[in-house]
């Protein structure tokens, strides 16, 4: 998942749609039980509410969770210090402006309560998905896959990395396709607001005869180290390694061995072929053709536009956006840069209306906890790395077939700003057999989409676009051979 790069230069308000408080009447339970999977609802301060989902798992006596916030693609963020108390409900998050803490009451199939992070308050309520609301009635199980899964655990220099691997039946060896993730710390799954992209895809290709590693990205589940904290370069170090863990094993034919990017990981696709000769293939879905600081600057513009800010706000927010990538470069200008958010935030406060002031009883704490987390984005070797990125090099080196995909409605990696810069650098290229290709009404994540904005993510169904798998798989099976 190409996430969403507008940490830098959101308005006060969109940065005030954090966690709020209610003060309800502690209701009865007649049987209490923790709460378990998906609970949706919304965060409400000062008039404006923002979208949540929180995914709750009980192992033993111990209950963990994870927060998405769909409008901001903060996604899949571990929450802390979780403990259930019945009625009672508690969980923290440690991330944006300070320690944001819930305590709230949880019944039946709802949960609401009261909010504090960095000097504001609010109100958060919660229902549970109504799969989860039902787990006396379990679904019927489902027979084991006709494939083998395994664990596998192998070294990229000194990061561990953890993955599953699934291989086909049948006589072996079995050619390959490495699934490689967006932007974002993800899951071998990519999990997103409970939807598993990988695993539906890792599901259909082994199904289909081919063997499918898919892996937790660095400081993720089994995987060690930290995915901030490294570059494009150093994941693509990472698909190298799972390239070569792959070659060492008997039932992988070595030499038939191909990657298949979503998102950023279609940047870190070719990055990775062109440092590796024979590799099979590549399918880079919504991969991006051009450079990073390009691609942030075209979201922020449509994301702001859909929203209804007026071409004077756009205008300025690009400017600013465009200040922070020269202090990024020359690391010159952050104090600077940082007084004028502060500025911003501060009279954004102060033009409130005094019931809405209330919700700030610290707003000079609030300013600069707010400015200080937006700018260390930025001073990440992440962030560092990626809007000085230009995929054509790579893009140009390529020698294998490949196959790039679009998503119509994508607005994080639009089509009619990559397609062609794309179809011009393969063009170029040394491969003699690529194909660019647009799915109709989908969006970044390729489901079936109504506008292709981000905030519908999390509402649509949990499934790709029809003919989405069919073609992907289609084409690998013609560059591949496999064994049946």
């Amino acid at each position: 998942m190409m996430r969403l790069l507008l940490g830098l230069l959101v308005s006060v308000s969109a940065t005030l749609q954090v966690f709020g408080v209610e003060n309800l009447q502690e209701k009865s339970v007649d049987t209490p039980r923790a709460p378990q999977g998906l609970w949706a609802g919304s965060i409400s301060i000062m008039g404006t509410e923002l979208n949540i989902i929180v995914t709750f798992t009980a192992k033993g006596d111990s209950l963990s969770a994870s927060i998405d916030i769909p409008q901001q693609m903060a996604l899949g963020l571990p929450l802390k210090n979780v403990s259930w108390r019945p009625p009672r409900i508690h969980f923290e998050l440690p991330a944006g402006p300070g320690l944001a803490a819930f305590d709230g009451t949880a019944w039946k199939d709802s949960m609401a309560g009261d909010f504090t992070q960095g000097g504001i308050r609010g109100t958060f309520t919660l229902r549970r998905n109504e799969e989860a609301a039902q787990p006396a009635k379990a679904k019927p199980e489902e027979p084991p896959p006709p494939y083998r899964e395994e664990e596998v655990k192998f070294s990229s220099d000194t990061v561990t990395i953890s993955g599953t691997l699934t291989i086909p039946t049948g006589r072996g060896p079995h050619p390959a396709v490495i699934l490689i993730t967006g932007s974002g710390a993800h899951n071998r799954d990519e999990e997103l607001f409970g939807f598993k992209p990988f695993r539906v895809m890792a599901d259909y290709f082994t199904r289909h005869g081919l063997a499918v590693l898919r892996c937790d990205d660095r400081g993720v589940g089994g995987s060690t180290g930290s995915k901030p904290g490294s570059t494009s370069a150093d994941h693509a170090a990472d698909v190298l390694a799972s390239v070569g863990y792959l070659r060492k094993r008997p039932d992988v034919i070595a030499n038939q061995i191909g990657l298949c990017g979503h998102s950023e990981g279609g940047l870190i696709a070719p990055l990775a072929a062109s440092r590796s000769p024979g590799i099979a293939f590549i399918v880079l879905i919504a991969g991006p053709s051009v450079p990073g600081d390009r691609l942030i600057l075209f979201q922020l513009e449509s994301l702001m536009r859909s929203a209804g800010a007026d071409e004077s706000q756009i205008a300025s927010t690009l400017a600013q956006q465009e200040r922070a990538f020269v202090c990024v470069r020359t690391g010159n200008g952050w104090d600077s840069l940082a007084a004028e958010m502060r500025g911003e935030v501060a009279a954004s406060i102060a033009s409130m209306t005094p019931e809405q002031r209330k919700a700030f009883p610290d707003s000079a704490a609030f300013v600069n906890a707010n400015v200080n987390h937006r700018l260390s984005a930025a001073r990440s070797p992440w962030f560092r790395y990626f809007i000085d990125c230009d995929p054509l090099p790579a893009l140009e080196y390529v020698r294998c077939p490949v196959l790039a995909l679009f998503g119509e409605l994508d607005m994080q990696v639009p089509v009619g700003l990559n397609k062609e810069p794309m179809e011009k650098a393969l063009g170029r290229s040394s491969s003699k057999d690529w194909r660019v290709e647009v799915i109709p009404k989908a969006n970044h994540l390729f489901q079936k989409a109504v506008t292709g904005n981000p905030s519908e993510y999390a509402t649509l169904e949990k499934s790709f676009v029809a003919g989405f798998l069919d073609l992907m798989t289609g084409w690998m099976l013609k560059r591949v051979p496999v064994s049946r």
